[in-house]
């Protein structure tokens, strides 16, 4: 089995009005925008979120211009961030995805959702009830299509041969990491937004977060589990941690 990290873009934001509320504001940091391909044993190819929305590597404003967010937020991508490009340059196709994880569905998660209406895609019913709502807070045009293969699961699941979805509420309803057992690098946690930053942990702060218990709960659980399992805990968007990981082409495995 293999892990492959996907690079997907930047964005460049203030810190302390998107990261860690209330400490480093005027900070301005530039962040990764990440996806995973899992490749397992018997031959399927897992595709962990889309990344941002392909209309950004022409109009990086697209999604909040004259916005507050867009005050403390900016796009930075081209081509090569764009997850399809990313999976040509591994030899694949969106038909060779066979499972799509939709950890959450904002705009740098499930940008591009649309590309894989060939695959199963999973999600946690707390999340997708939350998406169609008719006052959802999210970008519906990336995910609100007909034909798209639903999955919709409740709690841990184990979804192939070592490779189980952890629900990890607080970030937004229903936000899903992964867990990855691999032959060699041993087990990985992908935290997707269930952790930032590790300032979120250090510091204690979970403001930016839709439900700040409930994310601290999920927090402690992932590093728990990392501490129990010796795992790897990858977080969402650490720029710190991001120059540490092998990213694609190269693998873990």
């Amino acid at each position: 089995m293999r892990l492959y990290v996907l690079h997907l873009g930047d964005c460049y934001v203030d810190k302390g009005g998107v990261l860690t509320p209330g400490l480093d504001k005027g900070i301005w940091w530039t962040i990764p925008i990440v996806g995973y391909l899992i490749q397992t044993d018997d031959g399927q190819n897992i595709l962990v979120d889309t990344g941002m929305d392909r209309v950004h590597i022409e109009d990086p404003e697209a999604t909040f211009r004259g916005t507050a967010f867009g005050e403390v937020l900016k796009v930075r991508m081209g081509p090569e961030g764009y997850v399809v490009n990313q999976l040509a340059a591994l030899g694949l196709e969106p038909s060779d995805v066979d499972m799509l994880v939709a950890t959450h569905f904002h705009f740098d998660h499930a940008g591009n959702t649309r590309d894989f209406a060939g695959s199963e895609i999973v999600v946690q019913r707390d999340a997708y009830e939350d998406i169609m709502r008719p006052d959802a807070p999210y970008p519906r045009t990336t995910y609100d299509i007909p034909g798209l293969k639903w999955r919709v699961v409740d709690g841990d699941i184990e979804i192939a041969p070592g490779v189980t979805l952890l629900k990890t509420p607080g970030h937004v309803p229903g936000h899903m990491s992964v867990l990855v057992d691999l032959p060699e690098t041993g087990k990985v946690i992908i935290g997707i937004d269930a952790i930032y930053v590790q300032d979120n942990l250090d510091k204690d702060n979970w403001g930016a977060y839709s439900d700040p218990q409930a994310a601290r709960a999920s927090a402690k659980r992932l590093q728990e589990m990392a501490e129990r399992e010796g795992a790897m805990l990858l977080y969402g968007h650490d720029p710190n941690q991001w120059a540490t990981l092998k990213k694609a082409p190269a693998y873990y495995g």
